[in-house]
């Protein structure tokens, strides 16, 4: 299991993806089929970029039952208001689903149902919280439940923002709501990776929570740029921009195995972003 694993010190590798635009979970199964025994979990997305998506609940379930793979569901608070999230959550739970990774989300205004009501009840450290006191047999508010859950509650951290001394604030508030571990955004380079640690041990000096560091293809210059410049927090360095210009794509895809190889003697593990390129996954997994 991904708790176990962790707990262990051994080095994992996640991968993300999205559930079906429809009612057959049958791509996704083809897409990771045969990344599955090289995956400690896989993670399913809540509705993407407020995007409609199958259930991650559902799919999460269905990847456990018909592929074995341990799966970390993504959950959201922009789509359910404080009793439908508990409700999930006990879902879930019974579903045999434990592991989640809990998001604020995207603005439905974002997204393809712009006139759909963001709820926002509370924010992720919120959901932290929620699913935390779960875990300790009462709701939101400490009323006792029929039965507690054992959730392995995850968060997001972005490693890259300039202002890392706010960004490792926020990851100590959310270890605080109940977080046991984290998932970041994008890295592209050891001084990021250093940097944001370094904050880490001067804010919470012996901190043992495990983090997974993203690791998400860039093949073009332009891709770059739109990461650079539109997506905070995700920082491409000059370094890898000047091979992309020089070697193109295979000259990036080079870089961020040569990257992966560094982050590994770093990190509790990496997390990958495919962007839909699960032979460039496969490539990263063997690196390592």
């Amino acid at each position: 299991m991904l708790r176990e694993k962790l707990s262990r010190n051994e080095f994992v590798v996640t991968m993300e993806v999205d559930p079906p635009r429809g009612a057959d979970p049958w791509p996704v199964f083809t897409a990771i089929h045969d990344l599955a025994q090289d995956l400690a979990a896989v993670n399913i997305a809540d509705s993407p970029t407020a995007k409609l998506r199958m259930s991650p609940i559902a799919l999460a379930h269905l990847v456990q039952d018909c592929l074995h793979l341990e799966t970390v569901f993504h959950l959201t608070c922009r789509d359910r208001n404080m009793m439908g999230l508990q409700a999930e959550l006990l879902g879930a739970y019974a579903l045999g689903v434990r592991n989640i990774l809990t998001l604020t989300g995207d603005s439905p205004s974002l997204g393809d149902h712009p006139e759909a009501t963001g709820v926002f009840d509370v924010d992720s450290r919120g959901l932290a919280k929620m699913a935390a006191n779960l875990n300790q047999g009462t709701d939101f508010y400490g009323r006792p439940l029929d039965s507690a859950t054992d959730f392995f509650i995850g968060a997001v951290a972005n490693p890259a923002m300039d202002d890392v001394a706010a960004e490792v604030a926020k990851v100590r508030a959310k270890i605080e709501s109940g977080v046991n571990f984290f998932q970041t955004q994008p890295v592209y380079s050891m001084e990021q990776v250093l940097r944001f640690e370094a904050e880490v041990e001067r804010q919470m000096p012996g901190c043992a929570t495990p983090f997974i560091y993203g690791i998400m293809p860039v093949k073009s210059v332009k891709q770059a740029g739109y990461l650079n410049n539109n997506v905070p927090g995700v920082h491409v360095p000059d370094e890898m921009i000047a091979v992309l210009e020089r070697d193109g794509a295979e000259g990036g895809i080079e870089y961020l195995l040569q990257f992966v190889q560094e982050l590994q003697h770093h990190a509790a593990g990496i997390h990958i972003f495919p962007m839909r390129d699960y032979a460039l996954a496969k490539r990263i997994i063997e690196v390592l």
